[in-house]
């Protein structure tokens, strides 16, 4: 699925609180473990599960950290598509589908 200009930040964010749950449920972790390893609020990690807020680079690298992941690991699924004008869009789903729409697009 390719997020249209006005989707694409709540959609981000959407998917990277999903990813982030996953991992921290994995992990063992509450929302306020996670939170006391990250130094963050345990707030903070709510609104970035439930995709209300967006992740900042200094928090993906902080939680990744913290959880002894890859940052792109919370990343899963979000890509960005190159378009040639005037604006590329996100597009969510397996590594498969990104490269199927990557090769797809037309050239300039």
């Amino acid at each position: 699925m390719i997020a249209m200009a006005g989707e694409r930040s709540a959609a981000v964010a959407e998917r990277f609180g999903t990813n982030l749950r996953r991992v921290r449920r994995r992990e063992g972790l509450s929302q306020e473990g996670l939170a006391v390893r990250a130094s963050l609020h345990r707030t903070e990690i709510g609104r970035l599960e439930g995709g209300e807020r967006a992740c900042r680079i200094d928090t993906l690298i902080r939680l990744a950290g913290a959880m002894a992941v890859p940052p792109g690991e919370l990343l899963d699924g979000i890509a960005w598509v190159p378009a040639p004008e005037p604006r590329g869009a996100f597009a969510f789903g397996s590594t498969s589908i990104k490269r199927k729409l990557i090769s797809e697009w037309p050239s300039q």
